[in-house]
């Protein structure tokens, strides 16, 4: 008995699944970049890297999927019913994916010493939550918020803070020591040198953060950087009023 596929019928089927599929991935990458990965913390923590491969496994699972079974002489409930459970699991592990993107979110830039530091939901330690100022007792949805660390009072506090530190949970990551930035900016203006000790590390970047500087209106002498840890080391560059103006792809510990 010959048995006729329909290969036309299975492509077109896979190629609107596919324009569906990719139409949910870019709302998906709205919500992602827009809210979630803001420049250039979807570089830094990893997001744009992490979203691409959930997304990608996810968009190409559904179309190849709907490719195989799809048969235009099943019957209509049976071909409903074959959609559905792909699409079913097209979601599912859509949710999953944008779950595991959300949880590994950055919400807080913090100024941390002698470095700027970021902190991802998952770092925090959330049990202190409710004793942060009124402020932060929530995680921000919409990006980072930028902020510094107080001091640790004598006593208990310093004990405290030591104890909680062997534990892998630094003051960056703790909820009650965090406090706005403004309130540790001459300290990061006192710790950052300047831009000129970057640009004698690394010579070839010299034009770039000079061109860049310009375009923002800050001078060369003007200019100050601190390390920046995160998934991935960058510097951040400040005026000397400590505003942050720039960040740069360049490992500022040396």
């Amino acid at each position: 008995m010959r048995i006729e596929i329909n290969f036309h019928s299975r492509f077109r089927a896979a190629s609107i699944h596919l324009g569906i599929s990719s139409l949910i991935a870019l709302l998906a990458a709205g919500v992602v970049f827009l809210l979630w990965y803001p420049w250039p913390y979807r570089i830094i923590s990893g997001g744009q890297s992490l979203f691409l491969l959930v997304v990608s496994v996810d968009v190409v699972m559904g179309p190849m999927l709907t490719l195989v079974v799809f048969n235009p002489s099943k019957n209509h409930r049976s071909l409903v019913r074959d959609l559905s459970v792909i699409g079913l699991l097209q979601l599912t592990a859509l949710a999953y994916g944008l779950h595991t993107v959300f949880v590994a979110r950055p919400i807080a830039l913090v100024f941390e010493v002698d470095r700027f530091r970021v902190i991802a939901a998952n770092e925090v330690y959330t049990s202190e939550l409710d004793s942060a100022n009124a402020a932060y007792t929530r995680l921000p949805l919409t990006g980072p918020w930028l902020l510094g660390t107080r001091k640790a009072t004598r006593g208990q506090e310093s004990n405290d803070v030591l104890f909680m530190g062997l534990k892998g949970f630094d003051a960056a990551q703790r909820p009650k020591y965090w406090v706005p930035y403004e309130a540790c900016r001459d300290a990061a203006v006192t710790k950052a040198r300047p831009v000129s000790v970057l640009i004698s590390h690394y010579p070839n970047h010299q034009l770039n953060i000079l061109n860049k500087l310009k375009n923002l209106g800050v001078s060369e002498t003007e200019a100050i950087f601190l390390p920046l840890v995160a998934r991935e080391n960058w510097v951040i560059i400040l005026n000397v009023q400590g505003n942050i103006v720039d960040y740069e792809a360049l490992d500022g510990f040396f």
